[in-house]
Formats: C-alpha cells, sequence, structure tokens
C-alpha cells in the first residue's frame, strides 16, 4: 500500500477548521449572551444561545469560503451566520447595543489569551514543543487576534458598523451602517487594497505583545 502524504497546506487547514468553528461559536455566543442579558431574547428563541458551533455555521461563510480560499491558496477566511439583534429589545438601545457589539470582538480577545496560556504551559511547563498541539493552539491565538481586530472594523456587516453608529448616530453613520450588500463589497476591496497591509501590521503586533509578554522575544 502506498504511503499517504498530506501536504503542509491540507495540514494547516485541517488544523484550521476546528479552531475557526470554536472561535466563530464563541463569538457569536457572546453576542447572543449579552443581547439576552440586555432583553432581547432574540437569538435564545432562535436556538443560538449556545456554544455549539452547528448552530452559527453560515453554508456560505462558514463552508463554502474556507473551501474556496483554501482551493484558491488565499488567507483562509470564512464568517459565522450572524446573530438576529433587535435593538428595540433594549433598555438603552445605543449603550446596550454597543456592549452586544463588542462583546464578539472582545471574547476572541479573550479566547486568544487563554489559548496562548496554555501554548505556555504547554511548550513551558510541559516541556512539549514543536507539536501539533502546540501548533494548533498558536494557531487559535493568531486566528482569535486576527478575529478581534477585523470584526472591529467600522465597515457594514463587521460589528465595528455597529460600534460606530452606536458611537455617533447621525443621518451618515446610519446610512453606512445599512449599506447591505454594498458594505460587503467595500469590505472586499478593502482586503484587496493596499490598507489590508496596515491592518496585518496591527495584527502582529498584537501577536508580538503576546510573545514578548510570554518572554519569546
Amino acid at each position: 500500500m502506498p504511503d499517504i502524504q498530506l501536504s503542509n497546506r491540507l495540514i494547516s487547514f485541517l488544523i484550521f477548521l476546528p479552531v475557526f468553528f470554536l472561535s466563530i461559536a464563541v463569538h457569536e455566543f457572546s453576542h447572543a449572551l449579552m443581547a439576552n442579558k440586555f432583553g432581547d431574547e432574540t437569538a435564545k428563541k432562535l436556538g443560538r444561545l449556545t456554544l455549539n458551533p452547528i448552530k452559527h455555521i453560515d453554508l456560505i461563510g462558514s463552508v463554502i469560503m474556507p473551501l474556496a480560499s483554501f482551493a484558491s491558496g488565499f488567507a483562509l477566511i470564512g464568517w459565522a451566520k450572524p446573530i438576529p439583534v433587535n435593538r428595540n429589545n433594549f433598555r438603552n438601545s445605543l449603550k446596550d447595543d454597543l456592549v452586544v457589539s463588542f462583546a464578539g470582538p472582545l471574547s476572541n480577545l479573550i479566547l486568544s489569551v487563554l489559548l496562548f496560556i496554555l501554548f505556555i504551559i504547554s511548550e513551558n511547563w510541559l516541556g512539549v514543543q514543536n507539536s501539533i498541539i502546540n501548533t494548533v493552539l498558536w494557531y487559535g491565538v493568531f486566528l482569535n487576534v486576527f478575529l478581534f481586530v477585523f470584526n472591529l472594523l467600522p465597515i457594514p456587516p463587521l460589528d465595528g458598523s455597529h460600534i460606530l453608529f452606536d458611537l455617533f448616530p447621525n443621518k451618515i453613520t446610519a446610512k453606512f451602517l445599512n449599506l447591505g450588500l454594498y458594505g460587503s463589497l467595500l469590505l472586499l476591496v478593502f482586503i484587496y487594497s493596499p490598507l489590508w497591509g496596515i491592518f496585518m501590521k496591527i495584527v502582529n503586533f498584537i501577536l508580538q505583545l503576546f510573545l514578548k509578554i510570554g518572554g519569546y522575544v
């Protein structure tokens, strides 16, 4: 029987999937949890107040896009099914929506810290180096820092666009928030623009900060 060898790209992709599903589940659960806390039970009634990734999977964003990204060789990207939020159920629509919107990115930052702590424990305390476990943990750190910064971009439909409106509610930010498909196109332009390099520098700065705190640099 011939040996079956997996390419490094395929291995990276297989590592990416479970970490990605965990990360988007934590992100969307955090939105649903805070919305429910402030009086909006929309997500809870739809079964979205859960850490079960299956409940948050979007066919295009969670399946097709990652597969297409892998096939094309582009950066592995994707997204989850957005949590439905009815701000009319909030006592203070702007303030509560701000917290709900920020909860998702913040949860990814917290998860990245927890995964980095596990990475340090695995390498320094358990003496496990260059293992698949460490690879998964570090990938999780990178992905969640990436999601934290990415979702704070003030481009619809990302959380940052909601935060922008909640902080500066006016006709301009309201129209910007409701760009719909044009927002997605704007986001696509951003990804392929020189601004993407600046974005990745911010991500790498945070990662370097983690490494410095952990004593790796």
